[in-house]
């Protein structure tokens, strides 16, 4: 039996782009010259981080875009942000051009006429990310704008920072755990890529390390937010993934958990997969689970922030695919989301 899965993160520490709930997702408008009817955007949020109207941030979902390619069948185009080879380019640009005006307009904010101004003052800065503890400033970064980009022409790493104005720090995922880092005193952002072997890097805690080294920042002055991503009820891994991680921290297997899935085929003909192999050799039995955004949570704490300043949401990519993109429950044929943070321009 599988073992019980993280409650959600309660409403107060999941927001949305809007105050309708997820019914009014279905309610359709034209997709702007796509030709396509996109649903209602949708971007998560996090409600304490509202109270700083200089930043911007948001992880997004698969609502709201004009991409076709991974459900052909649906009425509605979905919010690709990722540069695929299945999906087209025209598309991925008008959803990173959505994406971003949801962002820079965020609500509670007074409309104004010039948020097209604003949005177009805003860059946005991508890695190729590599599953590595690469962590660069963004202002030496290519701009990768919504416009233009290819994986091939980005600097490799899978962290940024940024010190200044009108620059977003975009973390592609579709399973990985994307973790955003405000220094609120400093105006300091930071963003991670965070799959297990950058998890294994210390990709987190090597960027705080940074922030703390370079910018003087304090850990008291640093929230810290942890985006959707693969969760322990569905990551499973092999033993080697875990010896990794007991050569690295002292906690690991706390990290770990072995899951029993159920299975109605093998329950009813068990004779029929019955083997010589010795015991413990067998591909019957437990599976081996690793929860990756408390592997993330723990490098934090050991970093230095507070508990309470840390905001996990909580949400599974792999469980919720009509929500989010998910690279192994999908088994690799879908598209990617972004997570992304920044300081609102000084005009915004």
């Amino acid at each position: 039996m599988r073992s019980p899965r993280r409650k959600p993160a309660p409403a107060s520490r999941v927001g949305r782009s809007s105050k309708k709930r997820a019914g009014s997702l279905a309610k359709k408008r034209p997709g702007a010259g796509s030709g396509v009817e996109t649903s209602e955007l949708e971007i998560l949020r996090v409600p304490e981080w509202a109270q700083y109207d200089w930043l911007v941030h948001g992880f997004s979902t698969r609502s709201g875009g004009v991409s076709t390619a991974y459900r052909p069948g649906e009425h509605c185009g979905e919010l690709n942000l990722g540069f695929t080879a299945t999906d087209s380019r025209e598309h991925v640009v008008r959803n990173r051009e959505l994406f971003v005006r949801a962002l820079i307009d965020a609500p509670g904010r007074a409309k104004r006429g010039a948020d097209r101004r604003k949005t177009a003052e805003t860059t946005l800065k991508l890695l190729r990310q590599i599953h590595s503890g690469l962590v660069h400033r963004a202002e030496a970064l290519v701009d990768a704008s919504v416009m233009s980009t290819e994986p091939g022409d980005m600097v490799r790493g899978d962290g940024m920072i940024a010190t200044g104005p009108g620059m977003l720090l975009g973390i592609q995922t579709a399973d990985c755990i994307p973790v955003l880092i405000v220094d609120v005193r400093q105006r300091i952002v930071a963003a991670f890529h965070a799959g297990w072997r950058g998890t294994l890097a210390r990709i987190v805690e090597r960027g705080v390390g940074r922030l703390r080294a370079e910018f003087g920042s304090q850990p008291g002055n640093l929230m810290a937010a942890i985006g959707p991503g693969i969760g322990p009820c569905c990551y499973s891994v092999g033993e080697e993934v875990q010896m990794e991680f007991r050569s690295q921290f002292c906690y690991a297997d706390d990290l770990f958990q072995e899951v029993f899935d159920l299975d109605p085929i093998k329950e009813k003909y068990p004779m029929l997969f019955l083997t010589a192999r010795a015991p413990g050799h067998s591909n019957l039995g437990p599976s081996l689970h690793l929860d990756l955004p408390e592997a993330n949570r723990r490098q934090l704490l050991d970093a230095g922030l507070a508990p309470e300043k840390i905001h996990p949401l909580n949400l599974c990519t792999a469980c919720d695919t009509k929500r989010f993109f998910s690279h192994r429950a999908e088994q690799g044929f879908t598209g990617r989301m972004l997570s992304a943070i920044g300081i609102r321009p000084a005009s915004a």
